[in-house]
């Protein structure tokens, strides 16, 4: 019997994971996050059980990189992703208010690439997404299937597109349409899995703020995650796929502002920008602020 307690309290540990919110406009709004610092010695299957115990739509875990400066995995509650935008924010914001690193420019390698991330003075943080890359467009009668009603905006179609993560990008024409909404989620997830995608980016360019370029709800049941309020990679993708569809200023590429969360309570903006050449987008980066609002620790 010791010797059984004795290998029990010898393979458990605890490990911290610090909890932050990413791009909220006040004190309610923004996408909770964790963050695991040095979790190169956990198995995926143990950071997949922190992601569920933890049960936000993604965790990050930092390891070392022979690539980068930092690796940084995400996971859901039930799988690993490429890429995730507040989670990012969350982690580099972490290490800067932890004295971790200084402002600056760094590299990152994820599954979706190596990319750069900026940490401003003021802690802002500015993460690259992958170039951007145009799929299908999905037909009117399977957004009827999972949305209930058909859904037509005048000179856009629903289409995937990914800067990093494939979501299809689905264009309404006004707010009180977008958030009316109640989709089929299990329609959705067999879509999304049909279609080789992740989730759906619904939008407006019906905006609260008139300074704000679209204003967008985000849904992943594929990947567990029912809506989400502040999605970086989705916002990444939104951009750009206005920017193909000539609809943004090509003067004001910079700093554009994007409305997620209000249908749920939870505001929040995330800032995008763009670098073109000519017709061709040539750099994208998607950018917000990140609260440390507590800790946990979770046996393993």
């Amino acid at each position: 019997m010791y010797r059984k307690l004795h290998e029990l309290t010898q393979t458990m540990s605890k490990e911290r994971v610090f909890l932050l919110k990413s791009f909220g406009v006040d004190e309610s709004g923004g996408n909770p996050a964790g963050v695991v610092l040095n979790s190169d010695n956990l198995t995926d299957e143990q950071k997949k059980a922190i992601s569920k115990e933890v049960n936000f739509s993604e965790t990050a875990f930092v390891e070392d990189s022979d690539n980068a400066d930092y690796k940084v995995r995400f996971f859901t509650p039930t799988e690993e992703v490429d890429l995730c935008g507040h989670a990012t924010i969350a982690t580099y914001s972490l290490l800067f208010q932890k004295a971790l690193l200084k402002p600056g420019s760094y590299t990152q390698e994820l599954k979706a690439g190596v990319l750069g991330i900026e940490v401003q003075p003021e802690g802002l943080v500015i993460m690259e997404q992958t170039l951007p890359q145009f799929f299908d467009v999905i037909k009117p009668e399977d957004i009827r299937e999972v949305f209930g009603v058909d859904i037509e905006v005048e000179g856009l179609q629903p289409q995937i597109v990914s800067t990093g993560l494939a979501d299809i990008m689905l264009p309404v024409a006004t707010r009180e349409q977008l958030f009316s909404f109640k989709p089929n989620l299990e329609k959705m997830a067999e879509l999304n899995k049909r279609t080789n995608s992740i989730g759906f980016h619904v939008f407006t360019l019906d905006t609260i703020d008139p300074d704000a370029v679209a204003h967008a709800r985000n849904f992943c049941p594929l990947y567990g995650i029912d809506e989400e309020s502040a999605t970086g990679s989705s916002t990444g993708a939104l951009a750009c796929y206005l920017f193909d569809q000539g609809k943004l200023d090509n003067q004001k590429l910079s700093n554009m502002k994007f409305e997620q969360g209000f249908s749920m309570k939870q505001p929040s903006e995330i800032f995008a920008s763009l670098e073109v050449s000519g017709n061709e987008i040539i750099k994208v980066r998607v950018g917000g602020k990140a609260v440390l609002f507590g800790e946990r620790e979770i046996e393993i």
